[in-house]
């Protein structure tokens, strides 16, 4: 009779009860994930060198990591301005000012907008007048009779 604590298979020499069975299903899975779908395949491999975490571990553990992450990230420039533009400096009179500015420098990108969009539609209209030109004097030309167009040899 075996006199110690530590059970036969935890050792790893009884392949039938032991570790192994388990180990090599878990590989397969591992294979088959990588086979058929490779994030499959990636996240079981991580789970298993991470130890078989419970779920809510892994998921406390990526929020801790993403939110260190997240203060660690460097604001940039125009996050920095856009977020002293929004808020206000005490003083009223300067923010309202300010507010006063902004809306006329919207209001006036707006109209260059629309004048593009009129130039735009502008240009279009002469390249199809252009066209139309073009066609017509085609037309004219081959019902004169002097069909001067490509041929096939």
């Amino acid at each position: 009779m075996n006199t110690t604590s530590t059970p036969p298979y935890a050792t790893g020499r009884s392949c039938r009860t032991g570790p192994f069975p388990r180990r090599s299903i878990e590989i397969g899975a591992i294979v088959l994930g990588f086979v058929y779908w490779w994030p499959v395949g990636l996240a079981l491999l991580a789970w298993k060198l991470t130890g078989y975490p419970a779920f809510g571990e892994m998921r406390d553990a990526a929020r801790r990591n993403f939110r260190t992450w997240d203060e660690a990230r460097p604001v940039s420039r125009f996050a920095r301005a856009f977020e002293a533009a929004n808020r206000g400096t005490g003083n009223a009179a300067f923010d309202e000012y300010r507010r006063a500015e902004l809306d006329r420098l919207e209001a006036q990108r707006r109209a260059l907008e629309e004048e593009s969009r009129a130039f735009t539609a502008f240009v279009e209209e002469l390249k199809r007048a252009k066209d139309r030109e073009q066609f017509d004097a085609f037309m004219a030309q081959r019902r004169a009779g002097g069909q001067e167009g490509p041929r096939n040899v």
